[in-house]
């Protein structure tokens, strides 16, 4: 038995020792659930850099915006940089809060991989962009925990705050990413 103590101890200890990036993100997208409880799309003037609309609310890009951020990561400055970069009006309160907007960023600077049916392309971490019905865009990030049926489930908000659901394959998806790149 006193064998088996530090064994256990070891176990438990392991899942933390071995977080990476990706898990770090999924941790900090997680930790929204419960937090951001409603969808609010409102237009607010914000703080630049590291600005954010009250955290118990926000739309599916809030969700990336702060696990990114959390990571040390600051997708509202670095989005507002590649716009003003490419010489496109800018509006920093707002721009990093688009989904399209979103999207040409992790292609960028991420890796952009096909978007695919198959559960086994999806990684802890990585970014999906959908295209809901009415032709809307949604966004959210692969979690670290699969449905019963093996799809991985999704951490996002389409409505009624942060959660967890079994939606990967529920509306096409439109974009799959991987940006884990060192804070600055």
């Amino acid at each position: 038995m006193p064998r088996l103590i530090p064994l256990l101890f070891a176990v438990t200890l392991a899942p933390q020792a071995l977080a990476g990036p990706a898990e770090d993100l999924v941790g900090a997208a997680r930790a929204q659930i419960g937090v951001t409880l409603s969808y609010d799309p409102a237009y607010q003037r914000i703080a630049y850099p590291n600005g954010d609309v009250p955290r118990e609310r926000g739309v599916c890009t809030d969700v990336v915006i702060r696990a990114y951020r959390a990571i040390g990561i600051d997708l509202q400055q670095r989005v507002h940089e590649q716009l003003r970069a490419a010489g496109k009006a800018t509006d920093r309160n707002i721009d990093h809060r688009r989904v399209p907007n979103q999207a040409a960023f992790f292609r960028r600077h991420g890796t952009s991989l096909p978007p695919s049916a198959k559960p086994g392309d999806y990684r802890p971490g990585d970014v999906v962009t959908w295209r809901l019905q009415g032709g809307l865009n949604h966004i959210g990030i692969v979690a670290d925990q699969v449905s019963p049926a093996g799809t991985p489930l999704v951490i996002h908000n389409i409505g009624s705050g942060a959660k967890l659901e079994d939606v990967l394959f529920a509306y096409p998806v439109t974009g799959h990413y991987r940006y884990l790149p060192a804070a600055r």
